[in-house]
């Protein structure tokens, strides 16, 4: 694997905006949502679970941060979708290869220099980032911090998380800090923000989103 170039500004920018999208359940918080939907599905799927009461479906799949953008693209396909076609929709990101970063805290960020590991600079310091400044965004952090990962949750998102990516990273990650292999795993698993979903393989989650009524997106 080699290093992620640096973020780079997005080229071209949304008007506006963009209305929240929301699943069927929309008026319900997160955990509520996924609490009656999980009674449809159990097991390794147990994450498709809002899926099942989703008419309208997509997944992008992110192997790059690529500044932010899975997550753009993600709100721009719930907001256009209520505001165009007065209807709810879901949507499953599932970050996989390098995009794995966006799924971990600030302390694993910190502790394991993701920003000097990933080439993730922080648009606030323009020095390696120590935070996830994908998640809680401010205004500068994200071309768009309303899609941050934490408001597209209220939205009608569900992520994944590759495990392979997870288990072959942390590895080489703390290999650069001199945490041992199933030390920095286990400390990633645990670091990982709330509402993420580990599954199998990244590319297995995209094919099982798509097995489950999802259209496709590249993201990354």
């Amino acid at each position: 694997m080699s290093s992620l170039p640096a973020q780079s500004a997005p080229r071209r920018s949304f008007i506006g905006r963009l209305a929240a999208g929301a699943v069927a359940l929309a008026g319900l918080p997160l955990a509520a949502r996924h609490a009656d939907a999980a009674e449809l599905v159990a097991g390794p799927d147990a994450w498709a679970a809002p899926l099942a009461l989703a008419k309208h479906k997509q997944v992008f799949d992110a192997p790059d941060l690529n500044s932010g953008f899975p997550m753009i693209f993600a709100g721009a396909y719930l907001g256009t979708m209520k505001a165009t076609y007065n209807q709810g929709a879901h949507a499953v990101i599932v970050l996989r290869h390098f995009a794995i970063a966006a799924a971990m805290n600030d302390a694993i960020w910190a502790k394991y220099k993701l920003g000097e590991f990933f080439k993730v600079n922080d648009p606030k310091t323009n020095a390696p980032s120590t935070r996830n400044f994908f998640y809680h965004s401010g205004e500068g952090d994200m071309a768009f911090p309303q899609f941050s990962i934490d408001k597209l949750g209220d939205m009608g998102a569900t992520f994944c998380v590759c495990n392979i990516a997870l288990s072959v990273i942390s590895e080489r990650a703390g290999g650069t800090v001199g945490v041992a292999k199933d030390a920095a795993y286990a400390e990633w698993k645990a670091g990982l923000l709330p509402g993420m979903n580990i599954v199998a393989s990244g590319v297995l989650g995209v094919g099982r989103a798509q097995e489950k009524g999802c259209t496709y997106c590249f993201a990354g």
